[in-house]
């Protein structure tokens, strides 16, 4: 079982960050969008139960995923299944409409551009990103995946490289509660 081990942090702007990725040999990408799709369970509820279905398009890619409850109180690592299906925005409708004929209804669409760095950090894969979140603003995530076994050294090297970067006030919320938040 595979668990997302992340720390996000609100930036005012990237330019510190990105000043620093460069100083540390960590090269940022291209700008994609991504757009997520959040669903409601038709029994459970995930705000409650800290869970969360999305359908995510990037370009003509698609993904679903689903993601635990948060299992520290530290980083937001939790358990993550992420699911590739055929691209294009057909498949993405069908796809929400089988989740809707299953009883599921949409909560939002969270949109974001986002620049990734990948890198080693103290010898583990690490991506960077640099999130400009519609309604919500900007973001630096910093994230990699565990087994159980490995969690207490993934936690440690996303802390390590987030007090390298300069950030250290995480940011817990997810990208849709903080758009809720805005919406009220």
């Amino acid at each position: 079982m595979l668990f997302e081990v992340e720390q996000k942090f609100r930036v005012a702007n990237f330019d510190a960050v990105g000043r620093r990725l460069s100083e540390l040999g960590i090269t940022v990408g291209d700008p994609v969008e991504q757009v997520d799709t959040y669903f409601r369970h038709p029994q459970r509820d995930f705000a409650r139960t800290d869970e969360a279905l999305r359908l995510r398009r990037e370009g003509v890619e698609n993904r679903i995923t689903y993601k635990g409850p948060k299992i520290d109180g530290v980083t937001k690592t939790r358990r993550e299944i992420e699911l590739a299906f055929e691209p294009g925005s057909d498949r993405y409708q069908d796809f929400t409409a089988l989740l809707m004929a299953l009883g599921f209804t949409t909560v939002a669409d969270v949109r974001k551009i986002r620049r990734s760095a990948p890198t080693t950090w103290e010898t583990i894969p690490i991506i960077v990103t640099l999130d400009r979140v519609d309604q919500v603003g900007t973001f630096v995530e910093i994230e990699t995946q565990a087994d159980a076994g490995m969690l207490d050294q993934a936690r440690a090297h996303v802390q390590s490289l987030a007090a390298a970067l300069g950030l250290d006030q995480p940011e817990r919320r997810s990208y849709l509660e903080l758009l809720l938040v805005h919406a009220q």
